[in-house]
């Protein structure tokens, strides 16, 4: 079986140096908020283009400190999309708000500007831009709605990291930007861990209160936070694997360019890259309305493919008692009936590749109704 993900190989290459960083880390004997999480939060920031990092305990954390950081809490509303993973939506509910959901673009499957305007009210206070699978939401026009009705912007990074719009990497392109180190993302720790990004010290002190509840001077509190610390041996591990983060991303996009060229003419549609787009990646997903016999048909040709994501959030019985959705959802529900993401990791082979377009172009889709 080819897998949608194997790391053993990655952390085979960069053995000697993630265990080398991961004993000086336990060699310190500083483990919380040490040498090591300084240093890549300022790596990381550097490396983003943004002035401040706050290294948090996972990606849904990030995206909650972020929130609360723009003030949003109870009676207001976030703008997010439905299409994307449970966290997005889950952070502003955290908060007290009320997450509510707009429409995607289907070749990007972000955020469709003109369905975020539609559904301002005038208690939204915040909107929520996903990079989904790797590929940049259309921040210039989101940025322009949340300027136009005084909305924060947050940026949700767990799928994009290195990617660009306009050559500028996303998480530096709203007010704050937010990442995830679960260990299947692009730059993966061994564990959980997230990192809020921003260039505004007043939002990066608020960040870095909230993370250690609400404290600048130990024992003295000023707001309720939570405990939320990037540790430091993840920080030493990721320090390393950052080294190596554009070179993975590179091999990505090469991979994903052999995918796209080998289903030329064939039933599947593959993932596009919009103009001034950089696409990382972290998943490669086509679209096609034979998704669930063709998901079928490749798991018996022996490859990994999997659903990202099969139900929209707006569908969840989670948040079912924040009422229907104001704006049509229409664009999300297609899209969660048809896409299907292929393998994809750094240390694909050719081979494997191979593999993979040979079990999608073997697979014969229903015929189109007549009519």
């Amino acid at each position: 079986m080819i897998p949608i993900l194997e790391l053993s190989t990655q952390y085979a290459q960069i053995k000697t140096e993630v265990e080398e960083a991961v004993l000086r880390a336990l060699r310190s004997t500083h483990y919380i908020l040490g040498p090591e999480v300084e240093a890549f939060e300022a790596e990381f920031a550097a490396w983003n283009g943004a002035q401040f990092g706050i290294g948090v305990g996972n990606g849904t954390d990030a995206l909650h400190l972020a929130l609360r950081a723009l003030g949003v809490g109870a009676g207001d509303e976030v703008i997010c999309p439905s299409f994307t993973f449970v966290a997005t939506a889950g952070a502003a509910a955290l908060t007290g708000a009320t997450p509510v959901f707009a429409d995607i673009d289907l070749r990007a499957y972000a955020l469709d500007p003109a369905s975020v305007e539609a559904a301002i009210t005038p208690r939204t206070r915040a909107i929520v831009a996903v990079h989904l699978y790797g590929h940049p939401a259309p921040m210039e026009e989101l940025q322009a709605i949340a300027r136009r009705h005084g909305l924060g912007l947050v940026e949700d990074c767990a799928q994009s990291t290195g990617a660009t719009l306009q050559g500028r990497r996303t998480g530096t392109l709203g007010d704050l930007g937010c990442f995830s180190f679960f260990p299947s993302k692009n730059l993966g720790g061994i564990g959980d861990g997230g990192m809020v990004l921003t260039s505004n010290p007043e939002l990066a002190e608020r960040v870095r209160m909230l993370r250690g509840h609400g404290s600048k001077v130990r024992y003295y509190h000023e707001m309720v936070g939570t405990n939320s610390r990037l540790d430091e041996i993840q920080a030493a591990a990721l320090r390393v694997k950052l080294r190596h983060l554009e070179a993975w991303n590179l091999r990505r996009r090469e991979i994903a360019a052999t995918y796209t060229a080998g289903l030329q003419g064939t039933y599947a549609k593959p993932p596009i890259e919009g103009p001034g787009c950089e696409h990382v990646y972290h998943q490669y997903t086509l679209r096609t309305p034979d998704r669930d016999a063709l998901q079928k048909h490749m798991q018996a040709s022996g490859v990994g493919a999997v659903v990202y994501y099969p139900v929209c959030l707006h569908m969840q019985k989670a948040f079912s008692h924040y009422g229907p959705s104001t704006v049509s959802l229409s664009v999300s529900e297609k899209a969660q009936a048809e896409v299907l993401s292929l393998p994809m990791f750094p240390e694909l082979t050719g081979q494997q590749i191979e593999t993979v377009l040979r079990a999608i172009k073997s697979f014969s889709p229903a015929p189109a109704p007549v009519g």
